[in-house]
Parts: structure tokens; sequence; C-alpha cells
């Protein structure tokens, strides 16, 4: 479903990004595991049309999306959730998740957003409890459950999602991959990066490993995770 090839990108005059390429198939759950700084997050942001690649091919679906903003990649079907959750605080949490549907309710579908909120609150009931409830007034846990829920939205083909775990209890976290798992099964294609190499690993089928801005290792998640090196500088063996 997405390929990227001999992808570049920078801030200013220095790559952050060195020639990366791989795949990510559809209907599946893969992971991108990197320590802070490695460039995951520029990924992710190249992806999705908030930062533009200065080399290389972003193809979704057979088409390059290198050079297109993010309001149309949304449309084509991909979604961020980006880094630190990024919920707007002072709305409520409807008002949160009617902003992942901007593009159904700018062409008045308010039955497709209706459909698209039934799915999110089954997905995630704690968000139909605090509907009223501003977004800033939620825990951790909850912000992310939101932040998810908004990009699901917008009915993706393809769900990205930056460092889901950073900040929450490991309760939390195996709570939200286990809803991730739940959507790659349905058929929906997940790209996870993560500093979270081991519990990110072992609900991925693919995995690749990032180390300052170069892609270092790929392969089937089972493997990496048992992977001497991977064991070494991420899972702490």
């Amino acid at each position: 479903m997405l390929e990227i090839r001999d992808l570049h990108a920078s801030y200013g005059q220095g790559d952050v990004l060195h020639g990366i390429s791989l795949d990510v198939p559809g209907g599946e759950l893969t992971a991108l595991i990197g320590a802070n700084g490695a460039g995951k997050s520029t990924l992710m942001k190249t992806i999705s049309g908030l930062m533009k690649p200065t080399r290389g091919a972003v193809r979704y679906e057979g088409r390059d999306i290198g050079g297109l903003g993010a309001e149309r990649i949304v449309r084509l079907g991909l979604a961020l959730v980006p880094e630190g959750r990024k919920v707007f605080a002072p709305l409520t949490v409807a008002e949160n998740l009617e902003m992942g549907a901007f593009q159904f309710l700018m062409r008045r579908d308010t039955q497709r957003c209706r459909s698209r909120l039934d799915f999110v609150l089954a997905l995630f009931p704690k968000l139909e409890e605090r509907l009223a409830q501003p977004a800033g007034t939620l825990s951790g846990g909850e912000q992310q459950m939101l932040a998810i829920g908004r990009a699901l939205m917008s009915d993706p083909k393809l769900l990205l999602l930056d460092e889901p775990s950073m900040g929450l209890a490991p309760l939390i976290v195996r709570q939200i991959f286990q809803t991730l798992s739940e959507l790659a099964a349905q058929g929906m294609t997940v790209f996870v990066c993560e500093q979270n190499s081991e519990v990110t690993l072992r609900h991925a089928r693919t995995g690749h490993v990032l180390e300052s801005g170069r892609l270092v290792l790929s392969g089937r998640a089972s493997e990496l995770v048992a992977d001497s090196r991977v064991k070494e500088a991420y899972l702490g063996v």
C-alpha cells in the first residue's frame, strides 16, 4: 500500500533522513522502531505531507504523494496520529472528533460522519462517557484514545501513529496496541513508529529499525524481537 524509495528529508542544510526505502503492506501492522532523534517523526511528517521530501518518492497505492499537501493526503485515505497527541484542549471530546471528520462535514455528509462516530465510540467506549468534557481535562490515556479516534473519523485506509505509547502507563499501552491490532485484523493498514520497541514488535507483522536517519534492519517482527542487535540496543537485554 505504501512504498518509500530513497527518501531524503531535511531541516535546513543537513538531511535528517538518508535514503530510506521500505514497504508498508496493506492490511497489516508495520512497526518502525528507533531511539529518540533517529528520524521517526520526520519520516511520519514526510509521509503525511507536513514536510516535503528533498529527494526520493513516497507512493501510496501506486501514486507519488511526496509533493502533496497534508489536506490532500488526508482525502486520499491517510491519517496521522501525531506525537504528543495534540488534542484541541479547550474543545470538547465531541468537537475534537468532529474536527477529524471535516471532509464529511464540508460535504454535509452527516450520515457518514455519524457512522464514523459510532465506529470510534464502539472502539473507545470511554470517549462516549466524555463527549461533553473538554479534551484538556482527559487523562493521558484518554487523550491518546481521542487522538486515534479523531484520525479514524476521516475513515482512513492507512493509519500512521507517531509514538502512541509516549507517557502512558503499561496497561494503557497494551490496550492501545490491542486496539491497533484489531484495526489491522479488520483490514486497515497501520504503520507505527515507536521507541517502545518490545510492545510494538510483538503486535506487528513486519518491523524496521531506524538509526540516525538510516534504515539498518528490516524483517519479520518476530525475528527482530529475537535479534541480538535489537535486544541489546532497544530491549535492554
